[in-house]
């Protein structure tokens, strides 16, 4: 079939694809993920079946398997940033064909009837599901995904340099506009992996002035790379006053930090799933003068298709670690310890 990558199980025929799930969640140290082989997936009316190219490792992934995310079905597969061919579609499927690049992200399926639905806010949905979590993913060879909710994507670029955008990309773009981030705004980034540097581009694109705090000292030189004014430790002051900043950490140590960095009537948008506790706040050090703060929550299709649309049109650069899918245990205590460098991607075959 066109596109398959040589050695496939799905180009092969084989009947059974291999993967990781996850077994018993715990401390990453531990081996939460268990190495299996299932049946191919058959594709739903609605569904599509992918061939899996690359699989971007998101921090939400870490957190599913160290049990910080409950569990929402035994032995899922994770995974939720895919890249792959089109090697089987349902009945009703339109729009996509055979042996056609799609990508399959993190939101999956929603009741598109409720009020936030219909609002244009699917990404709060109560019934809303999600790939890696509520179905199995792409740490495998092949994965299924909803063609309502998957991205079609350019053959000229790299599997492993779209997955990251995916999941990471989306995610900080959400982020990225939930900061409120004025016009040639003072931007603090806290945290800079695989999310970051991605959203940073697209700040520094639209003419931001992008301070990065983190205690990675390879992903201070990255910053600085990209174009970041300065890069210092995660508690460190900015060098100036923010008018937005964006937590990436899962560390509720930071959000008082954050907000004591922020100009009057600054925004801190925390774009993680899972944050540890937040310190007691102190009303006039952190919140007076109109400081505000604010969650992100998954995200919309709108959101997905505007920042694949803006990351092509910025060039965006995307910084890749990748390991092949037989090492997926170790991208993720690389992960767990900060020392995967940009986006760590895994790669069957």
């Amino acid at each position: 079939m066109a596109g398959h990558t040589a050695g496939s199980a799905v180009a092969a025929g084989s009947g059974t694809v291999s993967g990781w799930s996850v077994h018993r969640p715990g401390p990453i140290g531990s081996g939460p993920l268990t190495a299996v082989r299932r049946p191919l997936p058959e594709p739903g009316p609605h569904d599509l079946l992918l061939d899996v190219e690359a699989c971007g490792v998101c921090r939400t992934d870490l957190h599913l398997a160290e049990g910080d995310l409950a569990p929402r079905r035994p032995g899922t597969v994770p995974g939720h940033e895919i890249v792959g061919r089109v090697a089987a579609t349902g009945s009703a499927v339109t729009g996509f064909r055979l042996g056609d690049r799609a990508g399959g992200a993190w939101l999956r399926d929603t009741c598109g009837a409720c009020r936030y639905c219909r609002a244009g806010h699917e990404n709060l949905c109560p019934a809303s599901r999600y790939t890696g979590w509520d179905a199995d993913g792409g740490f495998a060879e092949a994965a299924l995904v909803p063609a309502d909710y998957a991205y079609p994507l350019p053959d000229t670029q790299d599997a492993t340099q779209l997955a990251p955008l995916l999941c990471a990309g989306i995610i900080g773009y959400r982020a990225l506009r939930r900061s409120a981030l004025p016009p040639g705004g003072r931007l603090g980034l806290y945290g800079f992996g695989a999310s970051a540097h991605l959203a940073a581009q697209i700040a520094l694109a639209e003419g931001a002035t992008v301070h990065v705090l983190t205690r990675s000292e390879q992903a201070r030189t990255l910053a600085l790379g990209l174009g970041a004014a300065s890069a210092g430790d995660a508690y460190d002051r900015p060098p100036e006053p923010l008018d937005a900043a964006i937590l990436f950490a899962p560390v509720g140590d930071l959000v008082p930090v954050a907000l004591e960095a922020l100009d009057r009537s600054g925004t801190l948008a925390v774009a993680g799933i899972h944050l540890t506790d937040i310190p007691v706040l102190n009303y006039q050090r952190h919140l007076f003068q109109e400081r505000n703060l604010r969650s992100v929550t998954s995200n919309t299709r709108e959101d997905g298709r505007e920042f694949l649309a803006t990351a092509a049109r910025v060039g965006i650069q995307v910084t890749v670690s990748p390991y092949p899918l037989r090492r997926a245990p170790e991208a993720l205590a690389d992960l767990a310890a900060d020392r995967v460098h940009g986006a760590a991607v895994l790669i069957p075959g």
